[in-house]
């Protein structure tokens, strides 16, 4: 069981997490006069689950919030006080088509 930074609340950790940013959640534009004569394209091309460039430097949990007198809530909270290195962000996060095959289980060599 961990307490959060300001000591509000007590959690305990599930395990790490990926924080995806879901695209089919993004607004659609309300005024045709601010975007002027090009409008983006609202065609959904590509994934719809993208890693969160917000938190992509920072170790993200899924945690179940443990508050005295109330049921636990289970969310996933990214620590921005905390830095990956770039090792365990390139292994995390890669792009690169080895970064997918089945035995890349952990950013260290195990010997």
């Amino acid at each position: 069981m961990q307490s959060s930074y300001g000591g509000q609340y007590s959690y305990k950790v599930i395990g790490p997490c990926c924080r995806l940013y879901d695209r089919e959640e993004l607004p659609w534009p309300c005024s045709r006069l601010a975007w002027r004569s090009k409008e983006p394209s609202w065609r959904r091309i590509g994934s719809r689950f993208v890693a969160d460039m917000a938190s992509r430097k920072c170790p993200s949990y899924s945690v179940q919030i443990l508050e005295p007198g109330s049921k636990p809530v289970e969310t996933v909270i990214t620590l921005f006080a905390k830095k990956f290195s770039s090792d365990i962000q390139e292994w995390w996060y890669s792009k690169k088509p080895g970064s997918k095959e089945p035995g890349n289980i952990s950013p260290y060599e195990v010997s």
